[in-house]
């Protein structure tokens, strides 16, 4: 894992963190000058200066044996990090000195965060340190950081030892520190106090114009400076040849070739925030370009939107910083979108609280500005149109928390396959990125949608109405059919359309033919006000929890009327209503979500359903391996990959060797290379006992696997046999003990280098694929989310004593899932994993099949250790 990044301070500035470098001694040099006496006393105590100018020549002498940080903020060495191991090499000592001017913006906690990360890895089990007792920042920041540290007090100093064990309490104060510096790095470009346009023509078919205009016409009440070097005046405001000074929000409109200049120059004035709407970079052969221009932005402390993007829009600080050409519409939806033209159709049909047309994705991405939107007090619902993930498994855990408080809704293009292999398990063969992404969100509580127009309808519905306490929903209508149609939508949804008592106040108030037992139809000549009254009667009855009005124009009242009955029906409702007005899609009255047709409404009220319940269940723990639980398997891949720098295929030894790692059961086994090996290694074992070909990937298809073999003669024979009919893929055999009858499951992995591993449960043996019954999730895996997956499965009465067979231990099974997920989520360089079959039998999951492909993978980026992408 690369070392180097930059990272968000807690006042939304950036700094770099990378390994010390010989180079650095000036600086390093520098820093100590810079460093108050009392800094220089609290660090080095009574040597101050002195002693700290003779530390940093050891820091950088040949035959250091620590291991030592650096932060860089504007081009300037800010810190230094530091843990060396002491003659007890699971405990190493650890100090900080960082530069008074950045004191208290939480670099320190940043260079502990890395520091103690990369110790865990490296073996370390305890840092340890002196502290004086009045250096109260340092403490302070040692009693934060979310790890167990104990304090022993011996007069005027402090002894420290932190115990560096992966917590659930140290991921929550990463994640919270993290939250309050994205925020603060965002707040100054969504809801600025300053805004200059670089690039305002005075064409109004420019986009610079356009851009100007709108945030003219959109009344921004703060200050605005239209940059132009060719005019004194643009659209009646005073131009101006270049940044001003100091602003929180630079608009850029410039070609392309003139970006990075301008960047440079808006660095110089101490920009806070660019926005670069040109295009002509990653998108179009211009990679290199749009690397320098982060690599400008990140070293000045500036946040990046774009570029090739349309803007931002914030309706609450009027801000139209866009070249949308339509005035935004204030509403409670805030919108991200990768795409220009997906965001400006929905910016045209949705009433938003904010809006980031993010491009290129070059720095700001979903991940950011879900952060910033969970504490928007504008902001009720978050939908996303994304065409890729930057670090998907992050976003899982951002969503999930956000999604605890506010919905986040979901468009994902690309629903391709994953593409030929070579060769493929099972579970590669089954799970594509698609998969992936749905197993993800499915996790994160992540309201996934198929198309534009079903966000559309999804967030009108989360905005405008309280969620569905439940899934009953009473229909409410002036025509039979398209009710009748709603309800046959409710029964495949998981929504349920129960019978109403008979009332006999509303039938004496509705037409005498209206059926009133639910669905309610009250026949084309209902009136407007009859259809109100069944509205607040159904809102009235206890059993139900949503409710659905269907009116097909122009029978009965009239459109018009008939919308205000709804509007008057519901206008004190603590309950779901939706509607259906045949043909038309809006809104009613601003408040009630209403669709052409009556499946798009029942699938937007199931959904809303289904995030509700997702909602309000229990939340479980993140699960968290420990940082040693991984070091025999890293040990093991390694190896491997070091003899075959491409991968390959595990050896049976290997790959059974890797699963005891994580404690997967495994079936005891002897590799054997002949027949006369093979009869030793059965006799060892103890008979019955299987012989099985290794080379084939799918054995049982090529006449690999021979089972119940009684006699070390018979295992003898069918090594023979087995050899002659497989032919020279056949690269030997296993003998492996008979485990005794039980419940075939398959369960694997497969690790994607752009979003991670992802776990695959489900029907095993030859029927794998066959009947393609499987369950999928995204490690690491929570006991409970393992038998959820479990449940998932057509076949899981099998395990649960189906028609008097014994009753299978799903505990061991969920044990099995969990430790196969640790093993994928610890080993990216594992790019197929499959047991198959794991027999379940009433004591135990044994994997009686196993083969793993090892790949050259980078690792995924540490949930410890803050950094931006």
């Amino acid at each position: 894992m690369s070392e180097e990044c930059d990272v968000l301070l807690r006042n939304g500035d950036i700094a770099h963190v990378r390994p010390l470098a010989p180079g650095d001694l000036a600086q390093l040099h520098e820093l100590v000058d810079r460093t108050s006496q009392r800094s220089a006393y609290l660090r080095f105590f009574t040597g101050g200066r002195s002693s700290a100018h003779a530390y940093m020549e050891l820091l950088t002498r040949a035959g250091y044996q620590g291991h030592a940080l650096i932060a860089v903020k504007h081009g300037q060495l800010t810190g230094v990090g530091e843990y060396i191991p002491t003659a007890d090499r699971a405990v190493a000592d650890m100090a900080i000195l960082l530069d008074d001017r950045v004191q208290g913006q939480g670099l320190g906690t940043i260079l502990l965060e890395h520091l103690a990360d990369h110790a865990a890895r490296h073996g370390i089990r305890e840092l340890v340190g002196e502290v004086l007792a009045e250096n109260s920042a340092m403490l302070r920041v040692l009693r934060d950081i979310g790890l167990e540290v104990d304090f022993h007090y011996d007069n005027a100093t402090v002894d420290v030892r932190i115990k560096l064990d992966r917590t659930p309490e140290l991921l929550a104060s990463i994640e919270a520190r993290e939250h309050e510096a994205e925020r603060a790095s965002l707040a100054r470009i969504l809801a600025p106090a300053s805004v200059a346009v670089i690039g305002a023509s005075r064409d109004p078919a420019r986009i610079g114009h356009k851009v100007l205009r709108n945030l003219l016409d959109g009344g921004f009440r703060g200050e605005l400076y239209p940059v132009n070097p060719k005019a004194s005046e643009v659209a009646g405001m005073q131009a101006y040849p270049a940044v001003p000074g100091p602003v929180d929000l630079a608009v850029i409109a410039v070609p392309a070739p003139a970006v990075l200049d301008v960047a440079r120059d808006c660095a110089a004035a101490g920009v806070s925030g660019l926005v670069v709407l040109s295009a002509g970079f990653a998108e179009n052969d211009g990679r290199d370009a749009e690397r320098e221009l982060l690599a400008i932005c990140r070293s000045a402390g500036i946040r990046l939107i774009g570029p090739n993007c349309l803007g931002l829009v914030n309706t609450s600080a009027r801000l139209n910083a866009s070249f949308l050409p339509l005035a935004p519409t204030a509403g409670r939806i805030a919108l991200m979108s990768q795409s220009g033209a997906v965001g400006a159709t929905l910016m045209a049909r949705l009433a938003v609280s904010s809006f980031v047309s993010v491009g290129n994705k070059a720095d700001v991405s979903g991940n950011d500005l879900l952060e910033f939107w969970e504490d928007d007090d504008a902001t009720d619902v978050i939908a996303l149109y994304l065409e890729s993930f930057g670090n998907p498994r992050k976003f899982a855990r951002i969503a999930a928390r956000v999604g605890r408080r506010k919905p986040v809704l979901l468009v994902k293009s690309g629903r391709s396959g994953s593409g030929d292999r070579a060769v493929r398990s099972h579970t590669a063969a089954a799970a594509t990125p698609d998969i992936a992404v749905d197993a993800l969100v499915r996790a994160a509580g992540v309201v996934r949608v198929d198309s534009i127009r079903d966000l559309i309808d999804t967030a009108r519905l989360m905005a405008a109405q309280p969620l569905p306490e439940g899934r009953r929903v009473a229909i409410v209508g002036n025509s039979g059919g398209p009710e009748a149609m709603a309800a046959d939508a409710c029964e495949r949804h998981g929504l349920i359309v129960p019978e109403l008592p008979a009332s006999a106040a509303l039938a004496a108030r509705v037409p005498a033919a209206a059926a009133l037992a639910n669905p309610i139809d009250l026949t084309a000549d209902a009136t407007a006000e009859q259809i109100g009254l069944a509205i607040e009667a159904s809102l009235a009855e206890p059993g139900i929890d949503a409710v659905l009005v269907i009116y097909t124009p122009p029978f009965g009242s009239g459109m018009d009327a008939t919308r205000k009955a709804i509007a008057e029906a519901t206008r004190r409702a603590s309950k779901t209503v939706v509607a259906c007005v045949m043909g038309y899609d809006g809104m009613i009255d601003d408040r009630v979500p209403s669709y052409a047709f009556p499946e798009q409404a029942v699938e937007a009220l199931a959904r809303a359903a289904a995030y509700r319940q997702w909602r309000h269940a229990p939340e479980d723990p993140p699960a968290i391996a420990s940082w040693a639980d991984d070091r025999c398997g890293r040990q093991i891949v390694r190896s491997e990959l070091k003899l075959r720098p491409d991968g390959g295929w595990l050896d049976p030894v290997t790959t059974d060797r890797l699963m005891r790692c994580f404690d997967v059961t495994t079936v005891e086994s002897i590799t054997v290379d002949g027949p006369e090996t093979a009869a030793e290694a059965s006799a060892l074992l103890g008979l019955p006992v299987v012989l099985k070909a290794t080379g084939p990937v799918h054995k049982s298809d090529v006449g690999g696997v021979r089972t119940g073999l009684n006699t070390p003669a018979e295992v003898q024979q069918a090594y023979r046999d087995m050899a002659a009919r497989v032919g020279p893929t056949m690269t030997g055999a296993v003998v492996q003990h008979m485990v005794p009858d039980g419940v075939e499951i398959i369960l694997g992995g497969v690790n994607y280098p752009a979003f991670g591993p992802l776990v695959m449960v489900g029907m095993g043996g030859v029927t794998a694929d066959l009947l393609a019954d499987r369950s999928f999730r995204v490690p690491p895996l929570t006991p409970a989310t393992a038998a959820e997956m479990i449940a998932d499965l057509r076949c899981s009465p099998l395990l649960y004593g189906y028609r008097n067979r014994p009753r299978a231990s799903t505990t061991a099974l969920t044990d099995q899932i969990v430790r196969v997920g640790r093993l994928l989520d610890a080993l990216p360089e594992v790019a197929e994993l499959d047991l198959n079959p794991v027999i379940v039998t009433p004591r135990a999951a044994i994997a009686v099949d196993a083969r793993i492909r090892l790949a050259p993978a980078d690792p995924p980026p540490s949930p410890f250790t803050r950094r931006l992408r």
